[in-house]
Order: C-alpha cells, then structure tokens, then sequence
C-alpha cells in the first residue's frame, strides 16, 4: 500500500540487535524526504566513510572494504538558515538510556558543534516513544553525572517528545522551531 509522498510502508518489527535501529532510521528518511519535497529544509543521512579494498565489477558488488574513520552523527543539513546535525539512537532499556550507545568521537564531535554554534542533539527511542535530545542537555549530563546511563525520567523532563505523524514521519524540526523562536 502506497502513503502520502508515494512511500511504501513496512512497519515490521526488527528484533535483531544490530539491525534495532533500522525502524527509527526509515521513519527519519520518511520525514528527511517530506521535508525535501515541501522546500522545508534539507537534511540527509550521512555514509559512513569506506575504503574499496576488493570489487566484483561485474556483480556491481563490493567484496572487501574498510571503515576508513570514525564516522561522526547519522544526519546533517540545513533548516532556516540553520546548521543542524543529530544521531539517531535506540534503547530497548526501559529506565534509561546508555551513554555508552553514544561513542567518545561523537560525544567529541557534539562538542564541537556546539562550540561552533550548530543545532545537535540525540533523537532518541525509549519505551516505543521518540524524544529530542538536545546537545547541550547530552553533555550537561555527562559533565554533571557519575551515571553510566541517562534516566528515563530525565530524558522525559529535559527531552522533546515528538509523535508519528502520518504525513510528516516523526517531524523533529517542531521542536527545532520552538528552540529558534518561530
């Protein structure tokens, strides 16, 4: 069955560990795409950075490749003007979120933006809803907390609970509006 933006939809559940965050990651590229074709803004998933080793040329097919570095967060681009940067992080843990799910080079990389005075922040999946995590609230955390984890409570007062829409996918950048005063 084809949705609104002709985007066939398959909500099946993933149970896989690796492959837990693949859900999250199609609502986002729902909602990357609306907001590319409405002209709201433009922002994309970033690959991660690989270095060709072997390739069946006529498979089309690679065979051998490396990550070349640590990728930084998943998804970048520009809304209003604005430089926005954020990762996309699930949790089947009920009562928190683990920082370690949150790599050192990204916690550094959510450094940097900050400094540079960029939009970042986590888009985070707990107990089967999503949530804004902002960058600064991230490393607030971090600087302020012995915790190995952030609890579910925190997140629920200091985060931004946003719901599906049907339309728009999980519309993050209401959130994103709010922070910027429109």
């Amino acid at each position: 069955m084809l949705y609104p933006n002709n985007i066939k939809k398959n909500f099946t559940k993933i149970n896989n560990h690796a492959n837990r965050g693949m859900d999250l990651e199609y609502l986002l590229e729902i909602t990357n795409q609306y907001y590319i074709d409405k002209d709201i803004a433009y922002i994309y998933k970033k690959p991660t950075p690989i270095g060709i080793v072997k390739v069946d040329y006529d498979q089309r097919k690679i065979l051998e490749a490396y990550f070349q570095k640590p990728s930084t967060l998943d998804y970048n681009g520009i809304y209003k003007g604005y430089y926005i940067e954020f990762d996309a992080k699930v949790t089947k843990q009920k009562s928190a979120f683990p920082i370690t799910n949150v790599s050192s080079h990204q916690i550094t990389h959510i450094k940097h933006i900050l400094k540079a005075k960029g939009i970042v922040f986590l888009l985070i999946m707990i107990n089967d809803e999503y949530y804004v995590f902002m960058g600064q609230d991230f490393i607030d955390f971090i600087n302020k907390n012995e915790r190995k984890s952030i609890p579910y409570s925190y997140i629920k007062e200091k985060g931004y609970e946003i719901k599906y829409n049907f339309t728009k996918g999980l519309d993050y950048l209401q959130v994103i509006d709010k922070l910027i005063g429109e």
